[in-house]
């Protein structure tokens, strides 16, 4: 057999792996670790041409796929300690660059120190760039090394350099923006479906719904991964500020006439890919989303999402006196008319129990309802408002958009009772506002001093 034919059989082999179609993962041999090694140095010091570095590189992904966790953890160790710059080269670089300061050889030894200190580590990585599926393949390993790492911190270097390596390949600049639609390929609706993170989409006719005249769904693609959306935005085309998830969400809901709009709410912003972590384009994601918008739409004037709070009920139950700070006499009031004795009453301990049965049984009481609303909302703005780790908010999708320039605009009561929704946030969504006249100064205040821009009513709702 020729060596294209062994490339292809080897491309094809890694295809099927890398689409769940192989064979069962197995346990690592002490022989089949070594003849890993032995191709990983062969990767490492670049040996042959074009064809035997795509076969190696195939052969190198295929025996990888193959094994179980405790086989891939072992390779990537392999890889990160064995493959880094050589010690005694990067001194002895370092030394000559040093004696070579404010001389004419000084930029000679400033590149033979960059190339000593170069990991071959990179070398191995980057290989399989010449193969289908190559950079996939790499985004897939990150991945597996993102779960290994915490409790293995001597794969932070191979980390590391990973992490910067698809940085530069994922640059925005290479990045597509597509729009989404029922018309799409059938891989890529699956897709959709597969990596929705915020709002499970539950049927076909569900998603149809989300990608009806009255909706919007755009994406990032990388050339090479051409039916693997990287992140991706669902966009309701409205007249108003939404308030209420499910409405969104209703397949029975009448369509508007999205030429009247004039309010595009973004509701549900998914991260597709694990190994893409650190490796940040949801900012201009939006940015881009907006500007297409605004040229099919001109009538748009609002930008603004209706988001959850996923770690509300979290910082709750490790702050319980939040909680009980939030009520003023006169909610305690309301309270014991609805049988709440005070702090301690089993009511309350349900509200903190993280289930949606806890939530949704306090939730649903008729006399209980309005007299948690205003304290919970309170509780919620606080969090958003004060809740810090490292100076930046503990949750996540407010650090994103906040980091993007966003103000918090409003708090939405019971605007996502699924079971999600009550366990987070006790249903409770808010709106966070893209004012285009004070996006650059809220991302420069937020970045430099971590300042939140908020409405009025949020800020009160806040104060301590």
């Amino acid at each position: 057999m020729s060596e294209t034919g062994l490339v292809s059989r080897s491309l094809s082999r890694m295809r099927q792996l890398m689409n769940g179609r192989g064979e069962q993962a197995t346990e690592p041999t002490a022989r089949s670790l070594e003849r890993i090694r032995a191709q990983l140095h062969e990767c490492a010091e670049g040996r042959g041409g074009e064809i035997s570095t795509r076969q190696r590189a195939a052969r190198l992904a295929e025996a990888y796929l193959r094994l179980d966790d405790s086989g891939r953890k072992a390779v990537l160790r392999m890889i990160a300690l064995e493959f880094g710059p050589d010690p005694a080269q990067v001194q002895a670089a370092h030394s000559a660059y040093q004696a070579a300061v404010n001389t004419p050889a000084q930029w000679d030894a400033e590149a033979q120190l960059r190339a000593a200190m170069r990991s071959r580590r990179l070398r191995i990585l980057t290989q399989f760039n010449a193969i289908p599926q190559g950079v996939k393949f790499l985004v897939d390993l990150r991945a597996d090394l993102l779960r290994f790492v915490v409790d293995d911190p001597q794969l932070k270097p191979l980390d590391r350099e990973l992490e910067a390596r698809l940085s530069a390949w994922f640059d925005v600049g290479f990045l597509e923006l597509q729009r989404i639609t029922w018309a799409s390929p059938a891989a890529l609706l699956e897709r959709l479906v597969q990596y929705e993170a915020v709002h499970e989409i539950r049927s076909w006719d569900d998603l149809k719904n989300r990608l009806d005249s009255d909706r919007r769904c755009y994406a990032f693609f990388h050339p090479r991964m051409p039916l693997e959306p990287l992140i991706f935005v669902q966009v309701a085309l409205l007249e108003e500020l939404a308030d209420d998830v499910q409405r969104l969400l209703d397949i029975e809901a009448p369509l508007t006439d999205a030429s009247k709009a004039t309010t595009a709410i973004f509701y549900s912003i998914s991260a597709t890919q694990a190994g893409l972590r650190g490796v940040s384009f949801g900012n201009f994601l939006l940015k881009r989303v907006v500007d297409d918008l605004q040229r099919d739409f001109p009538r748009l004037k609002t930008f603004a999402t209706l988001s959850p709070l996923p770690g509300l009920m979290r910082w709750a139950q490790r702050n319980p006196q939040e909680l009980a700070q939030v009520f003023s006499a006169s909610d305690w009031k309301r309270l014991a008319a609805a049988g709440v004795d005070g702090p301690e009453s089993p009511q309350l301990a349900a509200l903190l129990e993280g289930t949606s049965e806890g939530a949704g049984t306090c939730l649903s009481a008729p006399q209980l309802t309005p007299a948690l609303r205003e304290p919970l909302l309170r509780l919620a703005a606080r969090y958003l408002m004060h809740a810090s780790r490292d100076d930046k908010p503990v949750d996540a999708v407010a650090r994103f958009h906040l980091g993007n320039g966003a103000r918090i605009e409003r708090l939405n009561w019971l605007a996502d009772t699924s079971t999600r929704g009550l366990t987070q946030s006790w249903g409770i969504m808010v709106n966070y506002l893209y004012d285009p006249d004070r996006i650059e100064s809220n991302l420069e205040a937020f970045a430099a001093g971590g300042r939140i821009d908020a409405s009025t009513t949020v800020k009160r709702q806040a104060k301590r």
